[in-house]
């Protein structure tokens, strides 16, 4: 009896503590399931954010006031300049269609000429790419988005801020010359979240004028959550199949396009991880049962060399769907759940190139992150990164709160100078994106030199609809685009 009055007596105190646990939980719980949905201002000039969200003029942390600049050039005129490189013309069509996804199944998606991911873009290093959108029926809008790409400020493919939406039977042409070789991808940047998931993807591959590694076959895939429902890759629930030879030497690009971080291991063959969003990593070393953890929209190129019986098999984790199996024969052993994960802090050979995380920077910016905000703030209540051209900029990013973030920089490559504190030991590191998990924290650093409006946000766009998005601006640059409802330009 006592015992039972005992435990009746701590009840209430048990209560309260489960029910001060599940407080501290709805945010995440709510970023989870979508109920915290961002409410679109009607209208919002994306160059002007901090004097929206009642930051006239936004203060650094070294000080300096930003923000407060006249406008004196648009983002809509930032184009590529004439040169007399080759030009690499393709036509794109967003319509809706019937996809087949395998073992006799279809589904309803969103596609870029019929298919998704749509058709795949390889050029060369140095190439003058010109592309034709069409918008056949897709009512809410659509635009491309380079993702990873450096190009003007006007190609971007952002709704609102380099462009309007492309509405049913309106078209938009982008021109940009591809002057870093890598594996890069492209989707709509009108309601992302939403547009991506239905299909509006596809690869974009730039081959190098000289690659640094040698290999005799080079593919690349992409793999998707489709409709939130179907795991593909390269469109099939099947998984991808490609031919090679005994001796073979595959570079093999494997894209991630869905939100969540799938954990891809290699199993057959040895392998070098090559490439980290497009950008080579210096004398990398060779691993082996070891898993790749890949963020939202990040990109990882393995290099290996095919047994001499056997098959190479690259798979997810997670989901058993998302695969690749490159040549014939024997099946190898599976990873173990519980083997080494992928540390590119302590991986290939370091070179020296003057970025530091002491070197003196112009401007520094410190940003947390929650479940969906960043300061704890979301999309124009955040104000933005101001910077100017030439300058040399570091940002502290913290994750404080919820799931994985994978934060992702238009218009640049940063350099990751830290983890937690510790300088990176291996290969200089130069990205687009970086993968927080919470309790990370990462200096980057990167130079303004490619003046416009860009955005910042994370690449779990389920996140960024609902307002982990914010914007990197230069001073002096305007755009005559609008997002909100009036307009329809959503680019979450």
């Amino acid at each position: 009896m006592a015992a039972k009055k005992s435990a009746a007596k701590k009840s209430p105190l048990l209560r309260m503590a489960a029910i001060a646990l599940i407080i501290a939980a709805l945010p995440l719980v709510t970023a989870a399931c979508g109920y915290y949905k961002l409410k679109f201002p009607e209208e919002i000039n994306m160059a002007d954010m901090g004097a929206h969200s009642g930051h006239a003029r936004h203060t650094d942390t070294n000080g300096e006031a930003g923000g407060g600049a006249a406008a004196a050039a648009s983002c809509a005129d930032m184009a590529e300049p004439p040169s007399n490189a080759p030009v690499r013309k393709f036509e794109l069509t967003a319509q809706k269609s019937v996809v087949e996804i395998g073992d006799g199944k279809t589904a309803e998606a969103w596609t870029f000429d019929g298919t998704t991911p749509g058709p795949e873009l390889r050029v060369k290093q140095g190439d003058r790419i010109v592309v034709k959108l069409t918008n056949k029926d897709i009512e809410k809008g659509v635009t491309i988005h380079w993702h990873g790409v450096v190009l003007p400020c006007s190609q971007d493919g952002v709704a609102g801020v380099t462009q309007d939406a492309v509405w049913p039977g309106e078209t938009f042409t982008y021109e940009f010359v591809a002057k870093h070789s890598g594996t890069y991808w492209y989707h709509s940047h009108q309601q992302s979240s939403e547009q991506a998931q239905h299909g509006l993807i596809g690869r974009l591959i730039v081959e190098p004028r000289q690659s640094a590694f040698e290999y005799d076959l080079d593919y690349a895939v992409t793999m998707q959550q489709l409709n939130g429902k179907h795991w593909l890759t390269n469109g099939s629930r099947n998984g991808a199949k490609l031919a090679a030879q005994a001796g073979d030497r595959v570079r093999l690009r494997l894209i991630n396009s869905s939100s969540a971080v799938q954990w891809m291991g290699v199993a057959g063959a040895d392998f070098q991880v090559i490439s980290m969003d497009g950008q080579d990593l210096n004398q990398p070393g060779t691993l082996r049962k070891t898993w790749i953890p890949i963020g939202g929209g990040q990109r990882y190129d393995v290099l290996f060399t095919m047994p001499s019986s056997g098959k190479v098999q690259v798979y997810s984790k997670q989901k058993k769907t998302l695969s690749v199996t490159v040549g014939e024969g024997v099946e190898p052993g599976k990873l173990d759940k519980d083997a080494p994960v992928f540390d590119f802090t302590a991986y290939g050979e370091p070179l020296d190139d003057g970025i530091t995380a002491d070197m003196k920077f112009d401007r520094t910016y410190d940003l947390v992150l929650g479940p969906i905000d960043i300061n704890g703030k979301r999309f124009h209540e955040i104000p933005p990164i101001i910077v100017s051209e030439g300058e040399w900029i570091k940002i502290r990013i913290k994750h404080k709160l919820g799931e994985e973030h994978p934060m992702h920089l238009h218009g640049h490559l940063f350099k990751v100078l830290t983890k937690n504190g510790e300088p990176l030991s291996g290969s200089p590191i130069f990205a687009d994106s970086i993968m927080l998990s919470m309790g990370d924290e990462y200096e980057v650093a990167f130079k303004a030199d490619n003046p416009g409006l860009w955005m910042e946000h994370c690449h779990n766009l389920e996140h960024a609809a609902n307002g982990m998005s914010m914007m990197v601006n230069y001073e002096g640059v305007d755009t005559p685009y609008r997002v909100g409802t009036k307009s329809g330009n959503l680019p979450d």
